[in-house]
C-alpha cells in the first residue's frame, strides 16, 4: 500500500492567537516574545518579515529593523488552549496522527483513498480547523513526513499543496539546500562553502562524495534531497526527559538569587515528575555566562521525585559549575533517564512526615492549580515573584513538549 502522509500547519501560531482575541492587529507587523532587552522573538507576523524580522532573532534587534511593530508579551496558557481545539478536530478525523509541536502535526492517511481520497479529506479537514478554531492553517500532502513537511512551508500563507508520487525528486530539484528538514545554519555554511545551493546538486552528487563530507548525516541528507524519508507518524512521544531554564534580565552575580532560581525549577520539576509517576536518576545543571559560553555538568543519582533529595544535588552541581569572577545570563536544570514509579520512603533517612506533606502539598497543587498570574499554588517561585516556573501542564501527556513565547526570569 502507497504511503500517503499529511503535514499541518498552524500560520504564525502565535500571532493568529492574538490577532482572533484583537481583530486591531490585523494586517500590522506583530511580534510575540520577551519584552525586554534579553528577550526572543518566538513568533513574527508576514508584515514584520518583509523588514528581516524572523523567529528566534534578539528582539533588540527585531524592534531597531522594525520599529512601528507591535509587540505582545503573550501567555503560554493561551497557546496551549487554542493548540487543544486544533488537536481534538484532528483526532476526531483522522486515524492516527502526531502533534509535532504545538502547532504542527503529521497525519498517515493511507489506504483512505478507497474511502474518501486522501486529499478531498484533507482538504475538508483544513476547513473545518478553520471553521471552528478561527485560525489560518496550511496543509502539504505527499508520499512521506520529509516532503509534506517541505509542501506545507511553499503552501504557506493559509493554503495547501499536494506532490504526488513519483515526483518527489522533482518538486525538491530547484529548492534551496536549506529547505531540506536537518539543514541548519552549520551544514548550509559547509554546503555553500562546496558551492551547493540547490538541491538538485546534491541529487546529482554521487551519495559517496556527501558521506565523506558530512558522514551519516550527508547519507541521510542525500536521501532526503531525493525525497526518500520512510520515517513513521508517531502516535505518542514518550517524555526521555524534562528540564527548565531561564535568562535574567541582567547578568547577574547575585549567589542568592541564582540560588533561589535553581531551588524554584527543582522544586517545579520534582512535582512534575510526581504528578507523572516518574522517577529520575540523571541529574544536571547549566550555566551560560555574560561571555555566552556554556556549560554543563550532570550527575548520576538514585531513583528519586523528591525535593529534599534533588534539590541539595542541584546546589552541589551549582556549586562545582558557578565562577564568581563572571556574570551569569542563564541557568538551566534537567532531569532525564526517566522511568515510572512512584517515590519510596527511604526507612533511614525520611520519616512518614515528610511523606504525607509532600503528599498534601502535592493535592493542594492539583487542587487549587495556579494563581491569576499563571504560576503555580505552593510554589517556591511563587514566592519569591519568579512567574510560569512550572505553568506548563502535564509534560507525560504524550504530547511535544510545549515552548512558551517567553521563558526569561
Amino acid at each position: 500500500m502507497n504511503r500517503t502522509i499529511l503535514h499541518l500547519d498552524l500560520d504564525t501560531f502565535f500571532v493568529s492567537v492574538e490577532r482572533k482575541l484583537d481583530s486591531r492587529l490585523n494586517h500590522k507587523p506583530i511580534l510575540v516574545g520577551g519584552t525586554g532587552d534579553r528577550g526572543v522573538v518566538a513568533a513574527c507576523s508576514y508584515e514584520s518579515r518583509t523588514y528581516g524580522v524572523h523567529s528566534g532573532m534578539p528582539m533588540k534587534m527585531a524592534r531597531s529593523l522594525c520599529p512601528e511593530a507591535i509587540v505582545i508579551r503573550g501567555e503560554a496558557s493561551t497557546y496551549t488552549k487554542h493548540s487543544k481545539v486544533v488537536t481534538d478536530i484532528i483526532r476526531e478525523t483522522v486515524p492516527l496522527f502526531e502533534k509535532a509541536s504545538i502547532d504542527e502535526f503529521y497525519a498517515d492517511l493511507s489506504g483512505m483513498d478507497k474511502f474518501f481520497g486522501c486529499y478531498h479529506m484533507a482538504s475538508e479537514l483544513r476547513q473545518r480547523i478553520i471553521r471552528e478554531s478561527g485560525l489560518p492553517i496550511s496543509f502539504g500532502l505527499s508520499t512521506n513526513k520529509l516532503v509534506s513537511k517541505v509542501a506545507t512551508g511553499e503552501a504557506k500563507p493559509n493554503n495547501q499543496l499536494k506532490i504526488d508520487g513519483g515526483n518527489e525528486k522533482i518538486f525538491l530539484a530547484p529548492m534551496p539546500v536549506k529547505k531540506i528538514p536537518m539543514v541548519g545554519e552549520k551544514t548550509n555554511q559547509i554546503l555553500y562553502n562546496l558551492g551547493i545551493r540547490q538541491v538538485r546538486t546534491i541529487q546529482e552528487m554521487p551519495m559517496e562524495m556527501m558521506g565523506t563530507v558530512l558522514g551519516k548525516n550527508g547519507l541521510l541528507l542525500w536521501n532526503r534531497a531525493h525525497g526518500r524519508d520512510e520515517s513513521p507518524v508517531i502516535p505518542f512521544h514518550e517524555r526521555k526527559s524534562i528540564s527548565n531554564e531561564r535568562t535574567f534580565g541582567k547578568d547577574t552575580g547575585d549567589l542568592r538569587r541564582m540560588r533561589e532560581m535553581l531551588r524554584a525549577m527543582g522544586e517545579s520539576l520534582a512535582f512534575q515528575l510526581r504528578n507523572g509517576n516518574k522517577l529520575t536518576s540523571c541529574i544536571s545543571v547549566k550555566i551560560r555566562y555574560a561571555d555566552f559560553n556554556t556549560y554543563s555538568r550532570q550527575l548520576k543519582i538514585p531513583y528519586t521525585s523528591a525535593d529534599h533529595v534533588l534539590i541539595p544535588h542541584l546546589e552541589h552541581l551549582f556549586d562545582q559549575l558557578y565562577n564568581r569572577r563572571m556574570l551569569v545570563r542563564l541557568i538551566g536544570v534537567n532531569f532525564s533517564d526517566l522511568v515510572g514509579g512512584n517515590y519510596q520512603i527511604n526507612l533511614f533517612d525520611d520519616t512518614e512526615e515528610k511523606l504525607n506533606l509532600y503528599q498534601a502539598m502535592d493535592h493542594i497543587r492539583n487542587r487549587y492549580g495556579y494563581n491569576s498570574k499563571g504560576s503555580p499554588i505552593l510554589s517556591w517561585g511563587t514566592t519569591l515573584g519568579i512567574p510560569n516556573i512550572g505553568a506548563m501542564g502535564n509534560p507525560f501527556n504524550g504530547e511535544p513538549p510545549i515552548i512558551p513565547a517567553h521563558r526569561n526570569a
